[in-house]
């Protein structure tokens, strides 16, 4: 490792232990920074030493300790003060000035007691690169031993039993096809140059990412390699903002891919083909499938939503009720309820037996509502906001019941 990344890594690492007389702003910067270089030891051994004297464990937090590392009985101010302090100065970010009080009387009356997941670990060794404010697909766990995330220019494995982290793909460029490597240089000179991740997906042994230019790049993860890459559009404003990996009614795997250019563009994964485009008025956000591949939710630059065939794109019912664009979406795994997320910070929760409003309306604390996620067991909807709190609501109870999981930092 170069020793700029040496200097970077250790200065960061020396945060972990310089809080005295630490100010609010201080304590900002150092939420804020993980491992700058997650490859940045010498030696296995390196790393372990460093992990522990930064993770959390289960039984530390039991006994009392941070789940975060954060020693507030050495600071000058505590948990309370600086929870309260953060409420009162993030300012959520919105595309539309339009009044909310309405809204918010709206809201779901809510019971922030539950406790449905309890804490288990927390590395400072891992970090996700946030490039976007607005996109925030950039976290997948497959499994309870399998996390990916994206960090510069690469996408990362991280086990949480072994805590060790793997590259799995790096497109730092140039970008081309494992078909195309071998010593061929039209393609190295047609392939894609470094690529700003803007999303990803991980699925079904597959992983897609998406670029700030149009791109998205695919990776059996089985296999060396890329098995595709390519500028999906050359709009000057079509960045690839989220994909869904799902499979069609008749098995087979697809990609949709979510667009700045207002283009819904759906790819098989046989030969990477597209075998449908569907144009819509505004940026595409997000999309979500519905269970039994029939419909597609639709979100992006707009107040409204729509729910499309997932066949064809034609829109068969406008979405109303929102504030302000949204950016996220999810259905429930029974096919009947789906939920957007938007930057008005609400959650609304649609039946699609009757879409001429919502059929609830669960709030957030500080910010937009940017990723939606129902357990695959359809008992919860996990709610994230863009820093310190999400939200694990009871589906059973009708929502009237949550965990709050609160700590502090962009999610």
């Amino acid at each position: 490792m170069a020793q700029i990344e040496r200097d970077r890594y250790d200065y960061v690492m020396g945060d972990v232990y310089d809080y005295d007389d630490m100010d609010f702003e201080e304590l900002d910067r150092f939420l804020a920074n993980g491992r700058d270089d997650p490859f940045g030891t010498d030696s296995d051994d390196e790393f372990d030493e460093v992990s522990a004297l930064t993770d959390t464990t289960a039984a530390q937090a039991r006994q009392g300790k941070d789940i975060q590392g954060i020693p507030w009985e050495r600071l000058q101010f505590t948990r309370e003060k600086y929870r309260e302090t953060r409420i009162q100065q993030y300012e959520n970010y919105g595309n539309l000035n339009r009044p909310h009080n309405e809204l918010f009387q709206e809201c779901l009356k809510v019971k922030n007691e539950g406790k449905f997941y309890e804490f288990r670990h927390n590395t400072r060794s891992v970090k996700s690169t946030i490039v976007h404010f607005q996109l925030r697909n950039l976290v997948w766990a497959t499994s309870k031993h399998d996390i990916y995330l994206m960090f510069d220019s690469s996408v990362l494995h991280w086990s949480p039993l072994t805590r060790k982290i793997t590259e799995l793909l790096n497109v730092a460029g140039p970008v081309i096809p494992a078909s195309e490597e071998n010593g061929n240089l039209l393609a190295l000179e047609q392939g894609l140059g470094h690529i700003q991740i803007s999303t990803m997906c991980v699925k079904n042994n597959l992983l897609a990412v998406g670029g700030f230019q149009g791109e998205m790049v695919c990776k059996l993860l089985d296999c060396p390699g890329v098995s595709y890459c390519a500028k999906i559009t050359h709009n000057e404003n079509g960045i690839t903002n989220a994909i869904e990996i799902y499979e069609n009614s008749s098995g087979a795997m697809q990609l949709m891919c979510s667009n700045n250019d207002s283009v819904v563009r759906v790819f098989n994964t046989e030969k990477f083909s597209v075998v449908g485009r569907f144009y819509f008025p505004w940026a595409i956000n997000h999309t979500s499938v519905s269970p039994d591949n029939k419909l597609v939710v639709v979100v992006g630059d707009h107040v409204d939503g729509f729910l499309a065939d997932s066949q064809t794109g034609k829109v068969l019912t406008t979405l109303k009720g929102h504030l302000d664009y949204s950016f996220a979406s999810a259905w429930h795994p029974d096919g009947w309820l789906f939920a957007t997320g938007n930057q008005d910070t609400t959650c609304r929760l649609w039946d699609v037996r009757k879409l001429s409003s919502s059929l609830a309306i669960l709030k957030g604390h500080i910010g937009a509502i940017r990723s939606l996620r129902f357990s695959s067991d359809g008992r919860f909807l996990a709610m994230a906001e863009p820093a310190d709190f999400v939200h694990v609501f009871d589906v059973r109870q009708d929502f009237h019941q949550s965990q709050e999981i609160d700590l502090f930092g962009e999610i």
